[in-house]
């Protein structure tokens, strides 16, 4: 399975995303090992710093947890 290569501003735009939702990285990382998730919180913490590659599951699993609605809210920080 190919992983999404991390860096700094994908790592910085999840992180503004999972405050905006709420939960903090132990409970993010919990919900997201119920939905099958294979992650924890250190490897959650790399990615947010944008150090370590997420992979297609960890992306879907985030999405999930926290709500979103469209992959597009995951990328958009991309085109500003």
């Amino acid at each position: 399975m190919q992983k999404i290569k991390g860096s700094k501003e994908f790592g910085y735009h999840l992180k503004m995303l999972r405050l905006e939702a709420g939960p903090g990285v132990t409970e993010l990382t919990k919900y997201m090992q119920l939905l099958g998730c294979d992650t924890t919180r250190e490897c959650w913490v790399k990615i947010e710093a944008g150090t370590h590659n997420i992979s297609p599951q960890q992306l879907w699993a985030f999405k999930k947890a926290l709500h979103i609605s469209s992959y597009d809210k995951i990328f958009d920080f991309m085109e500003e």
